[in-house]
């Protein structure tokens, strides 16, 4: 996968945004008004997505492509280097996962609003 399947998978979810805020390379994916992933538009390309502590330690024991999210809070966000083994179904799996912690704590608003998105 490269950036482009990334981004073409993320804009597909509900309440979904993309914006460059930190550079002219880092494109940054939000639900609402919270980020779930982040990446490189430039090689070699990875992304950072959102992870529960746990699983993360799991993931970054279990491959050699997940490391601690760079310059995110490495207890909650891991690093996904997408050149490597990862089967494309495992990192939308992934992407969900980050996806779905960050609806869990949007605020009541937001949720109420992205739900009314959802069906629409």
């Amino acid at each position: 996968m490269d950036i482009g399947d990334i981004r073409e998978y993320c804009l597909r979810k509900k309440g979904v945004t993309e914006s460059l805020p930190f550079d002219d390379e880092t494109l940054v994916f939000k639900v609402m008004s919270k980020m779930f992933c982040l990446g490189s538009i430039n090689m070699p390309y990875s992304i950072n997505l959102k992870c529960d502590p746990e699983l993360a330690a799991e993931l970054r024991e279990q491959h050699e492509e997940i490391t601690p999210g760079y310059h995110m809070n490495k207890k909650h966000w891991n690093s996904v280097n997408l050149q490597g083994r990862l089967k494309p179904l495992f990192i939308k799996e992934l992407i969900d996962h980050s996806y779905g912690l960050v609806i869990k704590s949007l605020g009541r608003k937001e949720r109420d609003e992205l739900e009314k998105m959802k069906s629409e």
